[in-house]
């Protein structure tokens, strides 16, 4: 797929400063479902259940859907937004879908509130980096290694403690030394087969379209709830989900 580098650089070169890398404890209690207790303020689902290591999970980059053969992925990419994410989750409300919102660290760390909301709805969170550099690849191994992990601090600790399931490399920029060091620390490569350029702006009937297109190419799809107006990605989420259900698709997450 091609790399995702215009119109989006609000953020794209944003470098958390004096950003150090903090590895939670072995022996400390974590999170590794996605919705649990994250604070006496926070909603509480009692799905979560306390983990005291992180899993190693596969370091190949996913596609499938855990749903099965008929199973779709949503996903949201460069988020939390204050404007566009509220809006995303109201409809996945209203059509009883979870997706996984792969999340730049400095927004979660913006907007931790909102990660919040994602994850007592029941979505599963994504690493998307710290600062969404699409140029990841032909940087240095610490380069990779510091964006990566910062990023997994900023959106595990915004969310109250629940660790992202997923790494997903900005544009697919995945190196060897990436996917294996998001593997490790329990996060799956996650890549797209659907990319519905939804950045570019080309409307709501142009999305539709390309879900419709390009779905034979597999189940992961992509959209976007930040770096501009979201508006068109929106009501194409409104339009799709009901039309996939309709047609015979259960919705999922990605294998792990």
């Amino acid at each position: 797929m091609a790399r995702h580098s215009g119109g989006r650089g609000w953020y794209g070169k944003v470098l958390g400063a004096a950003l150090g890398v903090t590895l939670l404890a072995t022996g400390a209690s974590m999170w590794t479902a996605q919705a649990g207790a994250v604070g006496d303020a926070s909603p509480k689902v009692t799905s979560a259940k306390p983990a005291t290591a992180v899993k190693p999970v596969a370091v190949t980059i996913a596609h499938a859907s855990d749903a099965g053969a008929r199973g779709v992925n949503i996903t949201i990419d460069d988020g939390p937004d204050p404007e566009w994410t509220p809006q995303v989750l109201d409809v996945l409300r209203e059509y009883g879908v979870k997706a996984t919102f792969c999340m730049v660290g400095t927004q979660a760390q913006a907007h931790p509130d909102l990660v919040k909301q994602v994850v007592a709805a029941g979505h599963r969170l994504c690493d998307h980096s710290v600062s969404h550099d699409t140029t990841m690849d032909k940087k240095s191994e610490a380069y990779q290694s510091q964006q990566i992990l910062d990023a997994e601090r900023m959106i595990t600790e915004a969310s109250g403690g629940v660790r992202p399931m997923y790494y997903r490399a900005p544009g697919g920029a995945f190196t060897p030394y990436s996917r294996k060091l998001a593997a490790s620390r329990g996060m799956r490569p996650l890549g797209w087969n659907v990319d519905t350029k939804d950045f570019e702006l080309p409307g709501a009937d142009a999305i539709v379209a390309t879900v419709e297109r390009e779905l034979p190419n597999g189940p992961t799809l992509l959209f976007h709830d930040a770096g501009g107006d979201r508006s068109e990605t929106v009501e194409a989420l409104r339009r799709v989900l009901p039309q996939l259900k309709e047609e015979g698709y259960a919705f999922g997450f990605p294998v792990r």
